[in-house]
C-alpha cells in the first residue's frame, strides 16, 4: 500500500478533476502489476496496473489507494475491470466520497466473490486524497498557502521590492510544489508588483498548473507575462460583478477564463472564490499569496496546510507584512496549525503546518 500511495503521488497536479490513485498488484509475493493515474484523469491506475499485469493478475491482490469506481464515465468502472480480471484480493486505503461511488465499489467486488479488506495506512491515504474529498464532500478545493519571508514576517521592502528574499534552493522547491498542485493562485496587488509567470520551471513537467489571479477590478496590465502567455497555459481571472467590460473582452481575447465570483465588502468572497474554483474541477490549489488574499483566506478557516521559507535578514516594520489585517481581536479566534516539517533548503529554513481537515 506504501508503493500504490507513492505511485498516487506522481500524478498529483495533473489528473483533475479526478483524484491521483496508485495501484499495485501482487501475485505470490511478487509485484506483477503497478500503475497511476494518467493526465488527464485517465486512464485510471486500476486499468493501468491490469495491463501491466496481464494473465498474471488472476488470483493476485490488487492494493488500491482510493475505492475503485462503481460508475459508467467516460471509462468503464475499474471495479468491474478488477473482477473480470480474475483478482481476488483488493485491499483498498480508504472508500471514495464521491456519490456515484461511496462503498458501490466494494460492494461490486464482494457480488463477484472479491475478498475486499480496507483502512490499509487510511490516514495517509486521506492526506494525500484531501483535495478530492474536499472538492466531492464541500464543493471547494485544498488550499496550501505558501509564504516566503523575513525572519520578522516580511515579503517586501517598503518600495516593494521582493527579489530574492529567499535563495535559488528555496525557490527551486516551490517550483516542485506548484507541480503538485492543479493550479497556482496569487491576488492581483502581487501580480501587478511582480509581474510572475506562475509557471513550473527547469523542472520538466508535461502539464502546467492553471494560474489563477484573484483580481476583484479586474485592473491587471495587459502586457504582462501572463497575459502574453495565456494562449499557451491557462489563465483564470476571477473577478467581481463591476469588473469592466472592455477589460472582461480583452482578455478573453487573450485566452483567459474568467470567473465572477461573489464580493464580500471591499474585497471578493473568499468561500465563494473557493466555490467557483471546485465547481470548476481544481481539487488542490497553491496560494502564493499576497498579504491580502493571504489573509482573507485564513479569516474564513479556508487554508489548509501552510508552508513558510524563512530567510535569515531582517526589513523591519515599514515592510509589506506577511499576512494584511485580519480583524482578530482574540488570540483564541486566530487560525491554529500544528507544525509538521521542519527543514533547512540552502541557506532557508522550511516550515510545514497543517490543520485537521473538515
Amino acid at each position: 500500500m506504501a508503493l500504490a500511495l507513492t505511485l498516487g503521488r506522481r500524478g498529483q497536479g495533473m489528473t483533475w478533476p479526478n483524484p491521483s490513485v496508485g495501484c499495485v498488484i501482487v501475485r505470490e509475493g511478487r509485484v506483477v502489476g503497478r500503475g497511476w493515474t494518467q493526465p488527464g484523469g485517465r486512464p485510471h491506475a486500476e486499468t493501468e496496473a491490469l495491463a501491466q499485469a496481464g494473465a498474471a493478475a488472476r488470483g493476485a491482490t490488487a492494493y488500491v489507494s482510493l475505492e475503485p469506481c462503481a460508475h459508467q464515465g467516460k471509462t468503464p468502472p475499474c471495479a468491474q475491470a478488477l473482477i473480470d480480471s480474475g483478482v481476488a484480493r483488493v485491499v483498498a486505503a480508504v472508500e471514495d466520497s464521491d456519490a456515484r461511488v461511496a462503498g458501490q465499489g466494494f460492494a461490486m467486488l464482494r457480488a463477484a466473490g472479491v475478498t475486499v479488506e480496507t483502512g490499509v495506512l487510511d490516514q495517509q491515504a486521506m492526506r494525500d486524497h484531501a483535495g478530492f474529498f474536499l472538492r466531492t464532500e464541500q464543493g471547494r478545493p485544498l488550499v496550501t498557502l505558501k509564504l516566503a519571508s523575513s525572519f520578522d514576517g516580511r515579503i517586501a521592502t517598503a518600495t516593494g521590492q521582493s527579489k530574492w528574499i529567499t535563495g535559488p534552493q528555496a525557490r527551486r522547491a516551490v517550483h516542485a510544489m506548484r507541480a503538485r498542485h492543479d493550479a497556482v493562485m496569487v491576488g492581483a496587488g502581487t501580480a501587478r508588483a511582480d509581474d510572475p509567470s506562475l509557471t513550473v520551471r527547469d523542472l520538466g513537467v508535461a502539464q502546467q498548473p492553471v494560474r489563477i489571479v484573484v483580481s476583484r477590478h479586474l485592473d491587471l496590465p495587459l502586457m504582462s507575462q501572463l497575459a502574453r502567455s495565456a494562449a499557451e497555459h491557462p489563465v483564470w481571472l476571477c473577478h467581481g460583478p463591476g469588473a469592466d467590460s472592455e477589460r472582461m473582452q480583452a482578455w478573453e481575447g487573450l485566452g483567459a477564463k474568467l470567473i465572477p465570483c461573489a464580493v464580500d465588502g471591499s474585497q471578493l468572497d473568499a468561500g465563494d472564490l473557493l466555490q467557483q474554483l471546485g465547481g470548476a474541477g481544481l481539487t488542490r490549489v497553491f496560494c502564493e499569496g499576497g498579504s491580502a488574499l493571504a489573509a482573507s483566506l485564513l479569516a474564513e478557516d479556508l487554508v489548509d496546510e501552510f508552508v513558510g521559507f524563512g530567510a535569515g535578514l531582517a526589513i523591519g516594520a515599514e515592510g509589506l507584512p506577511a499576512i494584511g489585517a485580519m480583524g482578530l481581536d482574540r488570540l483564541e479566534d486566530a487560525p491554529l496549525f500544528t507544525l509538521s516539517e521542519t527543514r533547512q533548503i540552502g541557506a532557508d529554513i522550511l516550515h510545514r503546518w497543517t490543520r485537521a481537515l473538515k
